[in-house]
């Protein structure tokens, strides 16, 4: 019989969740931190979803967050027309980076000196975190807003996704569009794989597979429902993805066979992403809740041990505030 998959709930997010990432993993584990439309970002224990402290400041939805490798920063993008950059370890807000309009996107180069946003007024820039009074430098030519953008190939080239219905592939140094992919519908999500330089897209019910480095297509494999996100397993046996119908459904990347499918969330999945070891996934929904799903279901790993009751509740998570000083790294 298939064993049961129990994923674990992370609560304490009153709006949708709508962004999620994973640091890398460090001496101390790995770290997801959570965008949501309450403008109150949170930072979790990877493999368990235990709330380590919430990041206070903005003013506004929290469209976009993301973490460096090593989880001692942390940034954020929202509504309030700003980027923010954290001390991930104590909290602290270190940046606020002003910008024309909503603020949806933010990646760290590899080295955490430059960080990368996309947003509302159609441009993305790149701010050198050691000048943050300079400013930064500007790549226009999407002509609507911008939901993604992304650091790729060594951090000489950016992928950017938006509602003009392209992704775009940027140099760098001459800031000149390499290619552009052009689709029929906006794009709902974009993942850069940096092993293997895959680049992973969502629009419709479709989720498609790029080679990164020249945007040739690998692979499209369309879904039941209208999907938000879909993410590539580490070691590229499976991809998740999550969208309409409030399910989260597995696929093996190589025969593009669906394999599962859960329902957990009680509205739409709008992000999900594996962890950097990819024993797990993270999806965050409409319902203001993460969840946190084993990849081999029934595998002694982080809270899951192999006899499992009805329902498990992250620690902690409940607990919305708490002071800098509780926050550990």
């Amino acid at each position: 019989m298939a064993m049961r998959q129990t994923p674990l709930t992370c609560s304490g997010h009153t709006r949708p969740v709508v962004d999620l990432a994973f640091s890398g993993i460090t001496p101390y584990g790995y770290f997801l931190i959570s965008a949501c439309k309450d403008g109150k970002p949170m930072l979790r224990q990877g493999d368990t979803g235990d709330w380590i402290g919430t990041f206070l400041g903005h003013k506004g939805a929290v469209w976009g967050a993301t973490l460096n490798k090593e989880a001692t920063k942390a940034a954020t993008a929202a509504a309030d027309f700003t980027a923010k950059v954290w001390d991930a370890v104590t909290g602290d807000e270190t940046l606020t980076l002003a910008h024309k309009h909503i603020v949806k996107s933010v990646h760290f180069t590899q080295d955490s000196n430059h960080l990368l946003t996309g947003g509302n007024d159609k441009v993305l820039r790149i701010f050198d975190l050691s000048k943050p009074e300079a400013d930064p430098q500007e790549i226009a030519g999407h002509t609507s807003a911008i939901k993604k953008a992304l650091w790729c190939n060594n951090d000489t080239q950016i992928l950017s996704a938006a509602e003009d219905k392209t992704v775009r592939l940027w140099d760098r140094s001459s800031m000149e569009t390499v290619k552009t992919l052009a689709f029929d519908v906006a794009v709902s999500s974009m993942e850069y794989i940096a092993d293997g330089e895959i680049l992973v897209i969502t629009y419709g019910k479709t989720i498609a597979f790029y080679d990164a480095l020249s945007l040739d297509l690998i692979k499209t494999v369309d879904a039941p429902t209208s999907i938000h996100s879909a993410s590539l397993h580490p070691e590229k046996d499976f991809f998740v993805a999550g969208g309409d119908d409030f399910k989260l459904y597995k696929y093996d990347y190589s025969t593009k066979e669906e394999l599962e499918s859960y329902k957990g969330h009680f509205g739409p999945v709008h992000c999900v992403r594996f962890s950097p070891d990819g024993e797990l996934y993270a999806s965050g929904s409409e319902d203001g809740t993460l969840r946190l799903w084993q990849t081999a279901v029934g595998k002694t790993y982080g809270l899951w041990k192999c006899v499992l009751p009805e329902e498990l509740v992250s620690e902690n998570s409940d607990t919305l505030y708490c002071p800098a000083t509780e926050i550990k790294a």
